[in-house]
């Protein structure tokens, strides 16, 4: 007898795809991207004229990230 499995025999279990509605994933997609937008703000646009938060302190904590996304700072 033989011990190789055909397709179809059982032997080996077909992982069934899980559908999730876009309903679902609608609201977290919002999320993510708003906190992205508020994050790109903080890092490339907290300073200055249109700083939410005075001082540099914000400037400060996120100076390395600006630079490594391009944005310039001085």
């Amino acid at each position: 007898m033989s011990a190789v499995s055909t397709p179809g025999s059982g032997s080996i279990a077909e992982p069934i795809p899980i559908r999730i509605p876009v309903r679902e994933i609608l609201p977290w997609a919002i999320f993510i991207a708003l906190l992205a937008v508020v994050l790109l703000y903080f890092v490339g646009a907290e300073e200055g004229a249109t700083s939410l938060i005075s001082g540099h302190y914000v400037h400060e904590y996120v100076h390395d990230a600006r630079h490594l996304l391009g944005f310039p700072c001085h």
